[in-house]
């Protein structure tokens, strides 16, 4: 369950922004970090395959892939342009999006666990109507009852949408995982980033119970409607449709973003980035970077602060 529950964090720092249209908006109790897009920088590619960014020195350049928070798990896309700039590149900067139990936090991690995990089912706390609508959504996903014994909705929330990517065969680690493969097998240096799990579970813990109801209610409503708003992303995100791209379904990407620490942890995601390809700048050559696209690309997110930092931002539209 530990592992499972892992996955929460993981996306603490792919706190998407905007909603898509399709999707309702969640309350203004819930707090966005990353709520508006640079505009210039949301650019159809003009390359086979999805879109590339470049960030640029003299003589030096990383080349950034914006990849998508959530995917179909083996997703198929065009990887001719990556596996020419794989060529000679001099190191892979991965999604900074692992979260893992450290040694030294792993009591605690644990004790935060157990607090989550008690409570008896938390459908007996819901209305009616509403644990109706759970009661067979969590079914059609093959979960009982005790599956979800908590009394935090945001937790009763997270699970879901955890066993609803799932049984969906969605994933977060796609297109990262094959391009670690890719990369290993060309002897290219690969960089990633792990943070400890066991604050992200305590912010559930101490964010209130009102956030934690409408996420919960979000989830629940995504859960209903399937994943088709993930596949029409998936297909614009592989042919280079940034804007199309962005109307990924992200429902507990938001909630996350609500929970207590959110907002330090989503700035430390992007600025560990941002240095990561700063610090591929400093060797001659050239690197290539994954970045998940709301991070990416939102006000204060990676590019931003590359630019000010004096570095060359081109975006799909200049290649």
């Amino acid at each position: 369950m530990l592992k499972r529950l892992a996955s929460l964090a993981t996306v603490v720092g792919l706190c998407l922004a905007q909603p898509a249209a399709s999707q309702v908006p969640l309350n203004p109790v819930v707090d966005d970090p990353d709520a508006t897009l640079v505009e210039e920088l949301v650019v159809r590619g003009r390359l086979p395959g999805p879109a590339w960014w470049r960030v640029s020195d003299g003589d030096t350049t990383v080349y950034v892939l914006g990849v998508p928070s959530l995917a179909p798990k083996r997703m198929e896309w065009d990887r001719a342009i990556f596996e020419r700039r794989l060529e000679g590149a001099n190191v892979v900067i991965l999604p900074f999006v692992n979260v893992r139990a450290k040694v030294g936090g792993s009591i605690g991690t644990a004790f935060n666990l157990m607090r989550l995990k008690s409570g008896g089912p938390f459908e007996e706390r819901l209305d009616a109507g509403t644990k109706a609508r759970f009661v067979t959504v969590r079914s059609r996903l093959g979960q009982d009852a005790k599956h979800y014994n908590t009394s935090n909705p945001l937790a009763a929330g997270v699970q879901l949408a955890i066993d609803y990517r799932d049984r969906s065969q969605l994933t977060n680690m796609d297109p990262a995982k094959l391009v670690r493969l890719l990369a290993q097998r060309k002897g290219v240096k690969v960089i990633e980033k792990s943070y400890d799990l066991g604050p992200q579970l305590g912010g559930i813990i101490r964010t209130p119970a009102s956030t934690g109801r409408v996420c919960f209610d979000e989830v629940l409503a995504q859960a209903e409607a399937g994943p088709g708003v993930t596949l029409a992303a998936a297909r614009a995100w592989a042919s280079g449709d940034v804007e199309g791209a962005l109307q990924n379904e992200r429902t507990y990407e938001r909630c996350l973003a609500a929970v207590a620490g959110g907002r330090s942890y989503d700035e430390r995601t992007k600025a560990d980035e941002a240095a990561a390809i700063a610090g591929a700048l400093k060797t001659p050559g050239h690197a290539i970077a994954l970045v998940p696209l709301r991070p990416l690309l939102a006000q204060n997110g990676v590019l931003e602060r590359l630019k000010a930092q004096g570095f060359t931002v081109k975006t799909p539209g200049e290649e």
